[in-house]
Protein backbone atom coordinates (compact mmCIF):
# COMPACT_ATOMS: atom_id res chain seq x y z
CA UNK A 1 0.00 0.00 0.00
CA UNK A 2 1.46 3.65 -0.79
CA UNK A 3 0.58 5.85 1.84
CA UNK A 4 2.29 8.20 3.59
CA UNK A 5 1.81 6.84 7.06
CA UNK A 6 3.16 3.56 5.73
CA UNK A 7 5.52 4.51 3.63
CA UNK A 8 6.99 6.60 6.48
CA UNK A 9 7.67 3.73 8.99
CA UNK A 10 10.70 1.49 8.75
CA UNK A 11 9.72 -2.22 9.38
CA UNK A 12 11.73 -4.04 12.09
CA UNK A 13 14.70 -5.65 10.04
CA UNK A 14 13.44 -9.26 11.46
CA UNK A 15 10.64 -9.00 8.67
CA UNK A 16 12.50 -7.64 5.84
CA UNK A 17 11.32 -4.11 4.02
CA UNK A 18 10.34 -6.17 0.90
CA UNK A 19 7.04 -7.56 2.39
CA UNK A 20 5.47 -4.08 1.16
CA UNK A 21 6.44 -5.11 -2.26
CA UNK A 22 4.34 -8.04 -2.66
CA UNK A 23 1.42 -6.60 -0.47
CA UNK A 24 -2.03 -6.66 -2.33
CA UNK A 25 -2.51 -3.13 -1.59
CA UNK A 26 -0.40 -1.80 -3.18
CA UNK A 27 -1.77 -0.47 -5.90
CA UNK A 28 -5.00 0.46 -3.99
CA UNK A 29 -6.13 4.17 -2.62
CA UNK A 30 -4.98 4.08 1.17
CA UNK A 31 -8.15 5.39 1.46
CA UNK A 32 -10.09 1.86 1.87
CA UNK A 33 -7.36 1.40 4.79
CA UNK A 34 -7.31 4.75 6.12
CA UNK A 35 -10.73 5.92 5.85
CA UNK A 36 -11.85 9.13 7.24
CA UNK A 37 -12.89 8.36 11.01
CA UNK A 38 -16.37 10.36 9.81
CA UNK A 39 -17.03 8.32 6.51
CA UNK A 40 -15.84 4.70 7.65
CA UNK A 41 -18.40 2.03 6.74
CA UNK A 42 -18.71 -1.76 7.46
CA UNK A 43 -18.58 -2.05 3.91
CA UNK A 44 -15.02 -0.19 3.58
CA UNK A 45 -13.98 -2.32 6.27
CA UNK A 46 -14.62 -5.27 4.54
CA UNK A 47 -13.55 -4.83 0.98
CA UNK A 48 -9.95 -3.98 2.95
CA UNK A 49 -10.34 -7.48 4.65
CA UNK A 50 -11.07 -8.66 1.90
CA UNK A 51 -8.07 -7.66 -0.16
CA UNK A 52 -5.94 -8.48 2.87
CA UNK A 53 -7.92 -12.10 2.99
CA UNK A 54 -6.07 -13.07 -0.59
CA UNK A 55 -2.79 -11.02 0.60
CA UNK A 56 0.63 -13.18 0.22
CA UNK A 57 2.33 -11.25 3.06
CA UNK A 58 -0.95 -10.32 5.20
CA UNK A 59 1.12 -11.73 7.93
CA UNK A 60 3.87 -10.09 7.60
CA UNK A 61 1.93 -6.95 7.50
CA UNK A 62 -0.01 -8.01 11.02
CA UNK A 63 3.37 -8.94 12.50
CA UNK A 64 4.64 -5.26 11.18
CA UNK A 65 1.78 -3.44 12.32
CA UNK A 66 1.98 -5.27 15.51
CA UNK A 67 5.60 -4.61 16.78
CA UNK A 68 5.12 -0.82 15.67
CA UNK A 69 2.01 0.05 17.35
CA UNK A 70 -0.45 0.51 14.58
CA UNK A 71 -3.32 1.97 15.63
CA UNK A 72 -4.80 3.39 12.98
CA UNK A 73 -6.16 1.28 9.56
CA UNK A 74 -6.93 -1.75 8.27
CA UNK A 75 -2.95 -4.31 8.35
CA UNK A 76 -2.89 -7.60 8.13
CA UNK A 77 -6.56 -7.84 7.80
CA UNK A 78 -7.31 -6.39 11.29
CA UNK A 79 -9.26 -3.13 12.59
CA UNK A 80 -7.27 -1.27 15.41
CA UNK A 81 -9.75 -2.86 18.01
CA UNK A 82 -8.94 -6.08 16.66
CA UNK A 83 -5.08 -5.24 16.73
CA UNK A 84 -5.28 -3.63 20.40
CA UNK A 85 -6.55 -7.45 21.81
CA UNK A 86 -4.20 -9.40 19.26
CA UNK A 87 -1.04 -6.77 20.70
CA UNK A 88 -2.12 -7.35 24.13
CA UNK A 89 -2.24 -11.75 23.79
CA UNK A 90 1.07 -10.93 21.80
CA UNK A 91 2.96 -9.01 24.04
CA UNK A 92 1.97 -11.60 26.72
CA UNK A 93 3.46 -13.89 24.99
CA UNK A 94 6.50 -12.39 24.06
CA UNK A 95 6.99 -12.02 28.02
CA UNK A 96 6.50 -15.60 28.21
CA UNK A 97 8.74 -16.64 26.39
CA UNK A 98 11.99 -14.35 27.93
CA UNK A 99 11.03 -15.25 31.00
Amino acid sequence: MTTDRKSSCRPPSRIGARWRDYASCRSTGSDLFFPDESRISLEDIVAAKTLCGECPVKNACLQYALETKQEHGIWGGTTEEERRRLRRAWLISRRRKAG
